[in-house]
């Protein structure tokens, strides 16, 4: 067994300092704070969905519409002179077929944004910015789509439009009905069959307001951009509707979709305007312009030209607003029976002046043939 050697003296302060220096970096370490942990992974939020956004131009169609239909339906039958009938001719010719179509589906997405509920049903998909590019080109492609895709809840703003649109149609044509009828009552005056001054002039005023763009106030602009992004709602009461429904419907509300989707501004106009093209309604516009131009250029005295403002202007342009939304049109009174006209009789059956000589002599003579 190895004998044991003691440290040589001039080495034991030396290990003494090491010892010590060992001591006192185990007792730092145990001091130390441990290493933060590692951090959590960065989430990345998705973007925020964008506004409800309607352009300004569609607006102001909507208004247009609006201010035409409010304007036509005021106008009264009580005439007086040839100037209150060209005033309100005036008045009634004022709209360019085209662009009253167009307001009045910009109109009806205006109507369709006040349904919080078809409007929480389209901005569902806002969130995603795939699901929305696949919803939005769905409506671009097929317009009808706004009514068939998942959660679509679009009765009430269906019946909106129907009813606000239906509504003024008629009062439209329910002036026109009273206008028209004026046109036979107003004969009783001796100046309503005097002929109508510059009729030339007065045709060619008409042809051109039907192609001059209607203009909007800029107090309902205002009104009806605050309504369709929901920031001052127009006061109406929502009534679910049953499709199938109008194009003019089924093409508002999609204009409506969009622009809850954030598809409807300045950047996206010339598609939006795309889908507010319905030929239909355009077709019945179109030939109740005709009719007046042909009215006017026969019409003479002033009570024809009443009819041509009650028929042709007001009674065909509020029908084509009522036909277009879908509602009913008004029940027509029945006609009235026709005469039952007394049989008349000759003398010898018995009619008048039976009792002559000479009725009574042909009797004989009629009486001896049988015989």
């Amino acid at each position: 067994m190895g004998k044991f050697s003691p440290m040589p003296a001039h080495l034991r302060p030396r290990a003494a300092l090491t010892a010590i220096g060992l001591a006192a970096a185990t007792f730092l370490a145990s001091c130390s704070t441990p290493p933060p942990p590692p951090p959590p992974p960065v989430v990345i939020a998705p973007p925020a969905p964008p506004p409800i956004t309607l352009s300004e131009s569609i607006v102001v169609k909507a208004s247009a519409f609006r201010g035409y239909m409010q304007r036509a339906g005021a106008i009264t039958p009580d005439f007086t002179d040839g100037q209150q009938i060209a005033d309100s001719l005036k008045v009634g010719v004022a709209y360019e077929p085209k662009q009253f179509l167009s307001g009045a589906m910009a109109y009806a997405a205006v109507l369709a944004l006040q349904d919080p509920t078809f409007v929480a049903s389209a901005r569902a998909f806002a969130a995603d910015p795939d699901q929305r590019r696949q919803v939005i080109a769905q409506i671009y492609a097929d317009p009808a789509y706004v009514v068939a895709f998942k959660g679509s809840d679009s009765a009430a703003a269906a019946g909106l439009i129907i009813d606000t649109l239906g509504s003024d149609g008629l009062k439209v044509y329910q002036a026109g009905k009273r206008v028209k009828q004026a046109a036979y009552d107003v004969q009783r005056a001796n100046w309503s069959k005097a002929s109508v001054p510059d009729r030339d002039v007065r045709l060619a005023y008409a042809k051109t307001m039907s192609a001059t763009p209607l203009l909007a106030e800029s107090a309902d602009v205002a009104l009806l951009q605050q309504a369709s992004m929901g920031g001052a709602p127009l006061a109406l009461a929502p009534r679910a509707a049953e499709a199938p429904y109008k194009p003019l419907v089924i093409r508002g509300m999609a204009v409506a979709a969009l622009a809850a989707l954030g598809a409807a501004g300045d950047d996206n106009l010339a598609n939006v305007e795309a889908i507010m093209a319905e030929p239909a309604s355009a077709s019945c516009v179109n030939m109740g312009k005709l009719n007046l131009y042909q009215c006017l250029a026969v019409a003479k005295p002033h009570y024809e030209d009443v009819f041509c403002l009650g028929q042709h202007i007001l009674i065909d342009t509020g029908q084509c607003v009522i036909k277009a939304s879908g509602a009913p049109m008004p029940a027509e009174p029945p006609p009235p029976p026709p005469r039952v006209l007394p049989v008349k009789t000759s003398i010898i059956d018995g009619g008048a002046g039976s009792n002559s000589r000479a009725a009574k002599l042909a009797a004989a003579k009629k009486a001896a043939k049988r015989n």
